[in-house]
């Protein structure tokens, strides 16, 4: 399992979190973003010159072309999460995620889409969810 970025529909909000973790206090599960966005880009680049060394007096010409690259969206650092840290607690189970974004937002999807009664721990006030119907 990895932490990927989940982004759902109609709210400005960014998640990251371990894709079975999210889903298992949601009705509606996420897909993460890296599965329907990862895709090829192609960019000009320019001809241009080329120095072999520091001081160089004949610099090489390098012709232009494309260039091809992956980009995926969803990707991120794993050793440094983006975001701030928020905690679900429903029952026993207790797991911690980040987001990027704003609280509203994240307090907003939570309230439409937990499957039971849920408490929201953030930086600030504990939120309590309940269940969505």
């Amino acid at each position: 399992m990895s932490i990927q970025k989940f982004s759902p529909e109609g709210f400005e909000l960014d998640i990251y979190a371990e894709l079975a973790n999210i889903n298992y206090f949601l009705t509606t599960p996420l897909v993460p973003i890296s599965e329907t966005g990862i895709v090829n880009k192609q960019v000009p680049v320019k001809a241009h010159t080329r120095r072999r060394y520091v001081g160089d007096t004949t610099p090489s010409n390098v012709s232009g072309g494309e260039r091809v690259f992956m980009y995926d969206p969803g990707r991120i650092d794993r050793s440094a999460l983006p975001g701030q840290p928020f905690i679900l607690v429903q029952g026993d189970e207790k797991r911690q995620f980040t987001f990027s974004g704003n609280v509203v937002d994240l307090h907003a999807f939570l309230i439409s889409d937990v499957k039971e009664a849920t408490k929201l721990y953030t930086t600030g006030a504990p939120y309590d969810i309940p269940k969505s119907t």
